[in-house]
């Protein structure tokens, strides 16, 4: 039998910082991660098998990161969990003691009650090597590819399927407009810039609909509307939810919800020496405290870091999710964090909102300007700031993480206004047209109007 002091099950976004954390804050331990997968996958960059990168060998986490942390690897399945024994039982037989436990055991792609959905050249997005590889083998002999959601995962898979291929490519999204689901009404320059970006690169969207059917014999043919209407497809990408991977927590008799396993801020489960942490685990909201489905590498990892921080002695506390995204299609990025207009309104806050656009360097001719766009939304009563969305060039993508930091820390229009930046001709806007501080300025403003 393997024994371990501390025992993380799962390798990806999770299960790594996890284990790395526990490392860190307890140096004295041992730490031993198992994971079924030969290889893991980065989560995010799976759309980018299908264009840029090529291949999924090349969207791997190294084992170097495990070695270089003094971690163990036990590549093999864990089939059962026994708390009372505090041990761990793996496909091969064998089983590993442990002291203190960390589940990162994941989600799965759900599989929709479609007819049809079990026709072959029908995928979901699994992260398995395998798998993708199949699918980038099979997408070699289609014409047409149907792709089902227009979040981040199916504009990103659309975009990068289009590359170098000659394809006839159509995202289906029961919303009105692609991304909606996370931008809300509030923000919709970005959601109809990504449209236009898609549409300029030859790829249809079908908005307002959803697949009722798949049709064909054996294999997929075509997909059938809810307003009726057929388009060919030889493939169907599936990029629409998850469930919780609970399997292993269920046996253990861990208490459970249907966001999955039930867990405290501290990422402790219903048994004291067993952690949850990542897609597996319940989540809530940073402004609510009401339960949150949202699932993101990102959340993963800060949660990884709070269940490796707190096995011995409660350092952390997890504040909830604030969910915050970026995607990048050609040289345009778009991103939000925290709240938007509408999902504020819908959770009863009465909202105040500003926005702003500037070049992103000064003067405007130095290389690389572009105009970035900048909205906030505020709390009205106290002037807390409850989301964001940027929309521009790569620092975008940094920018936004600023915006989350000011959302965490709770910062007020006032404190924005008066916000201290460093600015650069070649890197930033002038400080004078700074979009976060006019922003805030802006929406003090309309707060006192």
């Amino acid at each position: 039998m393997k024994q371990a002091d501390v025992v993380v099950i799962g390798g990806s976004a999770a299960g790594i910082p996890a284990a790395i954390t526990a490392r860190r804050h307890y140096p004295e331990k041992s730490v031993l991660l198992i994971r079924k997968e030969k290889q893991v996958l980065i989560p995010c960059g799976i759309p980018y098998i299908f264009g840029t990168v090529g291949t999924p060998e090349k969207n791997l986490i190294p084992d170097g990161v495990l070695q270089n942390n003094g971690i163990e690897l036990v590549v093999d399945e864990a089939t059962d969990l026994l708390p009372a024994e505090k041990q761990v039982v793996l496909a091969s037989g064998e089983s590993v003691a442990y002291d203190k436990l960390i589940l990162a055991t994941g989600s799965s792609p759900v599989e929709l009650p479609i007819p049809g959905f079990s026709k072959k050249n029908v995928y979901t997005i699994k992260k398995d090597v395998q798998y993708l590889q199949s699918l980038l083998e099979a997408l070699k002999d289609v014409k047409n590819l149907v792709i089902l959601g227009c979040g981040f995962i199916g504009i990103e898979f659309a975009d990068e399927c289009k590359k170098n291929r000659d394809l006839n490519v159509t995202i289906v999204e029961t919303l009105d407009q692609c991304l909606q689901i996370v931008f809300g009404g509030g923000a919709c320059k970005c959601c109809q810039e990504i449209e236009d970006y898609l549409k300029q690169k030859g790829i249809d969207i079908a908005t307002g609909s959803k697949i009722v059917e798949i049709l064909g014999d054996e294999a997929i043919k075509a997909v059938k509307l809810s307003n009726g209407e057929e388009i060919p497809a030889d493939a169907l990408i599936v990029g629409v939810g998850v469930t919780p991977n609970v399997d292993l927590a269920a046996k253990a008799g861990l208490a459970l919800t249907k966001g999955g396993i039930v867990v405290d801020t501290t990422m402790r489960t219903s048994d004291p020496n067993i952690f949850a942490c990542g897609d597996c685990a319940t989540k809530f909201s940073f402004f609510t405290g009401k339960s949150s489905t949202l699932k993101l590498a990102s959340i993963a990892t800060t949660e990884a870091r709070i269940a490796g921080a707190n096995l011995y002695e409660i350092s952390r506390k997890n504040p909830g999710v604030l969910g915050v995204f970026s995607t990048a299609l050609g040289d345009l990025t778009v991103a939000i964090a925290g709240m938007s207009e509408k999902g504020a309104q819908q959770c009863g806050f009465d909202v105040v909102t500003a926005e702003a656009e500037a070049i992103n360097r000064h003067p405007a001719g130095m290389p690389g300007a572009s105009k970035m766009w900048v909205k906030l939304i505020f709390n009205k009563v106290n002037g807390e700031l409850l989301g964001g969305a940027v929309r521009g060039g790569p620092s975008a993508g940094e920018l936004i993480n600023t915006i989350s930091a000011c959302i965490q820390n709770r910062m007020r229009a006032d404190d924005l206004a008066v916000f201290q930046i460093g600015t650069h001709p070649a890197v930033t806007a002038s400080p004078i047209a700074y979009q976060l501080v006019n922003v805030a300025e802006m929406a003090l403003k309309n707060m006192k109007n």
